[in-house]
């Protein structure tokens, strides 16, 4: 079994980023490692080049860090209801991991943050979910056995970690909010322990 599970988001004004580094502390907490991974801003201008290594931050992620890892968190702001084109534009390229069943049977969950309450927070969790489905993981939503998803004024949802940014471009997650990344990591990890030993 691999040791490490891939977080792999996109995030535009860093909160996207703070959730995945928390979901990254909960990963670690249960003894797995977590690879935080990134995917380029794509442009339609003939003109764009995106540098192949970011100038700083996480690492842009590889299509052999799918097969390495035993379990992924996917993480994205939410575009009109949906992931991220970027996002979006890395998963279509995945069609060889789809075909040799590189993630069939790897936990899976998602994560994502919004500027306002009704943006489309659920419906950007099911969209990432979808490719996910296509390629066989297992996926682990939060169980209302966590009470901050009964408290939560801000983020929080039963299909994954949420983050609610009042509007601004804030990156500063509430303690609910905290509390559920964290809880997220830690049971994507234990499920990945437990998948590991079947």
């Amino acid at each position: 079994m691999s040791d490490h599970i891939l977080v792999l988001y996109y995030s535009r004004n860093g909160a996207t980023k703070a959730m995945a580094n928390r979901i990254a502390q909960g990963i670690e907490s249960k003894g797995m490692q977590a690879k935080l991974r990134t995917v380029p801003d794509i442009s339609d201008g003939i003109e764009f080049k995106q540098p192949s290594v970011p100038e700083d931050g996480d690492l842009f992620v590889q299509q052999a860090d799918l097969k390495a890892c035993a379990g992924l968190a996917l993480g994205s702001p939410t575009r009109f209801g949906n992931m991220a084109a970027p996002l979006k534009y890395f998963l279509d390229s995945t069609s060889s991991q789809w075909l040799s069943g590189a993630l069939v049977d790897k936990p899976a969950s998602v994560f994502t943050s919004t500027g306002s309450m009704h943006g489309g927070q659920e419906s950007t969790l099911l969209s990432m979910m979808i490719p996910l489905l296509h390629h066989g993981m297992v996926l682990a939503g939060l169980p209302y056995t966590h009470p901050e998803l009964h408290s939560t004024t801000t983020g929080g949802s039963p299909y994954g970690a949420t983050h609610y940014a009042h509007g601004e471009k804030s990156s500063k997650l509430s303690d609910d909010e905290r509390a559920l990344c964290f809880a997220q990591g830690q049971r994507l990890a234990v499920i990945a322990q437990k998948l590991a030993t079947q």
